[in-house]
């Protein structure tokens, strides 16, 4: 199955580009993108996935409005994997690891653009994310993160709005590798233990000068399936001279619950053995989207990154409202929000930045006063 790939010189095995290294059905390759205009007007979050041991390929993005919850999504049978585009969406990369090209042609469904990101720092190559169970490897997947800044137009049903870098930034990754993926399989002896436990918090942070990159899957009993703190300078003379990166040491946090929920209202997330002096960030939500609601991200089961969809193209639209449909409201929550540095090792006190807060609660996580698996409990 030669396609456009095997004309350059990457390949990595004794195979054409089309087949991957592994026959694990869960292997795939993303992107993933999120924008925002440092304010809680809108936040989208916007994705395109390959998935070639399952011959597919999928695109989404949702845009968070208001109390809007809009989707458009897409999904055709993957032939080429030099072809970023799945009907309606496309990506083009521009300048490798800097600047890359997202579109959106107008549908029916009321989201369109044409965005261009341009990273604020180098990409970062984030730690690896191991897990097996029961014997069988269920996530071994690698991924690099970017902060930057959008440039382009955007519309939202009659709305258009023009995007401009100055404050509308937002955060990209590329992530690759196995994680489960398409039609849900068999649980055999893994029942209804879920594919990842305790508690997943992610926060790429952009300051005017730096940027934070605070990752942290941990487990009920305290121990950790990854960790990752660091600060990247946006100085030209640094990253000329590769001192641009500075780890932070092992990352704490502090979260505020609403009582009865999942939802965090405040978090403290601080770095006490950070070169220079501990320092905290105080994280202040600003307005969220439910990552997982629509865009294939796991939990519907009519639409999931990798699910076959039918021998042509298909693109669909989904347009909710966070309220009356609040119970469909569930999953990893991806808070827009604002962060602020304090503290003896502080670059500045009281420096304001803007990016993304992640985080999901699955299952106990007795630190917060959660316990057992209650769904209903993941929402505000």
């Amino acid at each position: 199955m030669l396609s456009a790939g095997d004309d350059y010189p990457i390949h990595q095995t004794a195979e054409t580009i089309r087949h991957v290294a592994t026959s694990d059905r869960n292997f795939y390759d993303r992107y993933y993108f999120n924008l925002h205009g440092s304010s809680d007007e809108l936040f989208m979050v916007m994705g395109l996935g390959q998935y070639p041991n399952l011959g597919t390929t999928d695109a989404f993005a949702v845009v968070r409005r208001g109390d809007s919850h809009r989707v458009v999504r897409a999904s055709q049978p993957l032939a080429n994997r030099m072809d970023t585009s799945v009907g309606p969406f496309r990506i083009e990369v521009i300048e490798p690891l800097r600047r890359v090209r997202f579109v959106l042609d107008p549908t029916e469904h009321g989201i369109s653009f044409d965005l261009s990101f341009e990273g604020s720092i180098e990409a970062f190559e984030e730690p690896r994310h191991y897990i097996r169970r029961h014997g069988r490897v269920l996530f071994d997947a690698l991924r690099f993160a970017q902060t930057g800044f959008w440039s382009g137009s955007l519309r939202v049903g009659d709305e258009v709005i023009e995007v401009t870098p100055d404050r509308w930034w937002g955060t990209r990754d590329r992530s690759w590798g196995v994680r489960p993926v398409g039609e849900a399989e068999p649980a055999g002896i893994r029942g209804d233990e879920g594919q990842m436990t305790g508690m997943w918090n992610y926060a790429p942070m952009q300051f005017d000068d730096h940027s934070l990159i605070y990752c942290c899957n941990e487990h009920d009993d305290g121990s950790r399936v990854i960790e990752e703190a660091v600060r990247i300078w946006r100085d030209p003379e640094r990253v000329a001279a590769g001192t641009s990166i500075e780890w932070l040491g092992r990352p704490e946090h502090d979260h505020t619950i609403a009582p009865g929920t999942r939802f965090v209202t405040h978090s403290v997330l601080s770095f006490p053995e950070a070169p220079g002096g501990r320092f905290q960030v105080d994280v202040t939500p600003l307005t969220h989207c439910y990552l997982m609601v629509g865009t294939g991200y796991g939990i519907d089961t009519d639409w999931r990154h990798g699910m076959y969809q039918g021998p042509e193209l298909v693109v669909q639209g989904l347009d909710l409202d966070m309220l009356t449909d609040a119970a469909r409201m569930f999953g990893i929550n991806d808070n827009l929000a604002r962060f602020e540095i304090s503290g003896p090792g502080a670059p500045r006190q009281g420096q304001v930045g803007y990016g993304l807060h992640e985080y999901f609660f699955i299952d106990t996580f007795s630190r917060y006063g959660l316990y057992g698996w209650d769904p209903a409990l993941a929402d505000g």
